[in-house]
């Protein structure tokens, strides 16, 4: 069995890319007094993804593995919409592509603890804890969803204000979760993660009003 400082030290460091990509959108966005979706926000996002969702594994938590299997894709679509995902080298793309799915296959023939059998009979994890954690995870990954369609619809990568209110909603219940997990990681993620959503929402409705109290050339 891995040493709980390994795995531990694992998490605060995918925690801390996505800490990074929270930071250089916030910068970004407050120097363009607006809300910006930067290239390095996804960039970073599809690192920590990875790293998370091995940390997931070790911890033998399906509400961590689940969300970051769905998240990963879209991060992908996002650099595709961008034009940067073309940019990278032929095996990075299929390396990237193939990661979480080599990731779930292992969880179902692996013939160690960390296996989908084992995760599912995690005994630190209740079934109404899975409910909450589960229910949490599906509103924090279904910003990401809500977020690619808007994308869609308007041919970029953008990060719309309803992003954010779906944010704050799932990382809340996320952050209550683990607090019962006693999951250090992913309380101070989401802890610091909720206060540049709450910015960012602040940034877009100065920007509304902004915009409104603007003259107008007749």
């Amino acid at each position: 069995m891995l040493d709980d400082s390994f795995i531990f030290g694992l998490g605060f460091f995918a925690q801390g890319l996505f800490s990074a990509r929270l930071l250089v959108q916030w910068f970004l966005s407050e120097k363009a007094k607006k809300v910006v979706s930067p290239d390095l926000f996804w960039q970073l996002s599809l690192v920590a993804s990875i790293l998370l969702l091995i940390y997931g594994i070790l911890r033998k938590d399906l509400v961590i593995v689940g969300g970051q299997f769905v998240s990963f894709y879209i991060y992908l679509r996002n650099l595709q919409l961008k034009n940067v995902w073309q940019s990278f080298p032929w095996w990075l793309r299929v390396l990237a592509l193939s990661a979480p799915v080599l990731a779930i296959l292992f969880l179902f023939i692996t013939p160690t603890e960390y296996n989908i059998r084992d995760m599912m009979h995690n005994p630190l994890i209740t079934a109404q804890l899975y409910t909450v954690g589960a229910i949490g995870q599906f509103i924090f990954t279904f910003r990401f969803i809500y977020q690619l369609i808007y994308s869609e619809r308007h041919h970029e990568s953008l990060l719309p204000p309803m992003f954010w209110v779906i944010s704050i909603t799932g990382s809340l219940i996320i952050i209550g979760y683990a607090i019962v997990r006693r999951d250090p990681v992913i309380i101070l993620g989401q802890i610091f993660g909720t206060l540049i959503y709450s910015r960012n929402l602040i940034l877009y409705y100065t920007q509304r009003v902004r915009d409104r109290e603007a003259p107008t050339d007749e």
